[in-house]
């Protein structure tokens, strides 16, 4: 296996090195991956990409699966508007959806061998559907429908089909790239990390239009959700039909 920093693998850089920090850690963990997958990562052979021992890592990162979570937090943070770019209310609810679904997308492209982590890791609480997965991000999606028209309710529920189209769609395009989709395997506790599949306490304070519709966000709609999707899919088809 060849070293992604361009040395072979074992050997770290011999200088020059950056000091060592938990942002360092997740980009190269990043890097590693989509050069390597997932399923390669182990917290030593991350400590010779960086040139230290893997005990050095436990400074910054409580194991694998904090090392994941970091990973997720990182990309997903990327989905943001872009410096210079206007996505004032007046552009209307269609622009800021093209953005958003763009945004992710090129994301998943870029990264398409992490991007299954982004979408099939439990998120920090069940009511966060994946890939729009953290409150920052919900929070700027929900305002933003809220502030073009939306009623609370419309928004909660355009949040759920919008995130559920863009999971099914940039999975099976992240696999066609040859992707492992599959789950990781699960790793022996280490550090003290939490394991995946825990609800999580969040601190909402800064994202007041999630906490005020966390009872909305937690509402179980599911077999409704499939039935409305399942029906717009069969009107398309009908319509390219009869065209």
């Amino acid at each position: 296996m060849t070293d992604i920093a361009g040395g072979p693998s074992g050997h770290g850089p011999a200088s020059g090195r950056q000091p060592l920090s938990r942002d360092l850690i997740l980009d190269t963990a990043i890097t590693y991956m989509d050069a390597q997958g997932i399923q390669h990562l182990t917290m030593r052979r991350l400590g010779q990409q960086l040139g230290v021992e893997a005990m050095s890592l436990y400074r910054y990162v409580n194991g694998r699966e904090d090392l994941l979570e970091g990973v997720v937090d990182r990309l997903v943070d990327q989905i943001r508007v872009e410096p210079g770019t206007r996505m004032e209310p007046e552009d209307g609810w269609q622009a800021f959806l093209q953005w958003m679904a763009h945004s992710v997308r090129r994301l998943a492209l870029q990264h398409p061998a992490v991007f299954p982590l982004v979408a099939t890791r439990h998120p920090a609480a069940p009511w966060l559907r994946p890939p729009l997965r953290s409150p920052r991000v919900v929070e700027e999606f929900l305002t933003s429908l809220t502030a073009r028209g939306f009623t609370e309710k419309q928004a909660v529920r355009a949040y759920r089909t919008f995130s559920s189209f863009l999971l099914g769609h940039l999975l099976l395009e992240v696999a066609t790239l040859g992707a492992e989709t599959g789950p990781v395997e699960e790793p022996l506790d280490e550090g003290g990390a939490a394991l995946p599949g825990g609800v999580q306490e969040l601190d909402l304070a800064a994202f007041p239009t999630v906490e005020r519709l966390r009872p909305l966000l937690s509402e179980d709609h599911t077999d409704d959700e499939f039935e409305q999707a399942l029906e717009a899919l069969l009107d398309r088809i009908d319509l390219e039909l009869s065209q």
